[in-house]
């Protein structure tokens, strides 16, 4: 006959594991309920904000002056252009071209430091081709291979003795 004592035990144990078994599958549901609950704010937040955008007026679209050359959303640099009519890249390269440290010329390891970006080839290469593209719509000069200026700054390439500005290498 076997003891109450030892049932109680066998019974204890299986009670036990059932506890330690719906533990583990709480905090399983623990878990995907915050992560739901996070997907579920980004949206609302996301609904927010595309209904706080739609309700604002349309803001107007200035078009550029000059000409956009096919396949480029950097148009010619005319009379009465700003840098505003540049996409935002090339904006933030011009804004650095025209600060105090771009006066004098900046290569493009410098400029992708001042830009906050990593000097490595790929960025490097990157800007450079776009400081090429902005001297050749007369956005920037080139005054020594590799070396840009902001338009308006002949300081680097008579100093230097160089004939003429722009040209890329």
């Amino acid at each position: 006959m076997p003891s109450v004592l030892g049932l109680l035990e066998a019974r204890e144990k299986k009670v036990r594991e059932e506890v330690a078994r719906l533990r583990e599958e709480a905090e399983r549901v623990q878990a995907a309920l915050g992560e739901a609950e996070r997907a579920l704010q980004r949206l609302a937040d996301a609904r927010v904000t595309v209904a706080e955008v739609l309700a604002e007026p349309p803001s107007v679209v200035v078009e550029p002056v000059g000409s956009v050359v096919a396949g480029s959303a950097v148009p010619r640099r005319a009379e009465g252009m700003t840098v505003s009519v540049l996409p935002a890249d090339y904006q933030r390269i011009m804004s650095v071209l025209e600060s105090a440290a771009g006066q004098e010329g900046m290569r493009c390891q410098q400029l992708a430091a001042a830009l906050g970006l990593q000097a490595v080839p790929a960025k490097v290469e990157g800007l450079r081709s776009k400081a090429k593209r902005l001297v050749e719509r007369g956005w920037a000069l080139q005054t020594r291979p590799g070396v840009f200026t902001p338009l308006g700054t002949t300081a680097g390439w008579r100093r230097r003795g160089d004939a003429r500005p722009g040209g890329c290498s």
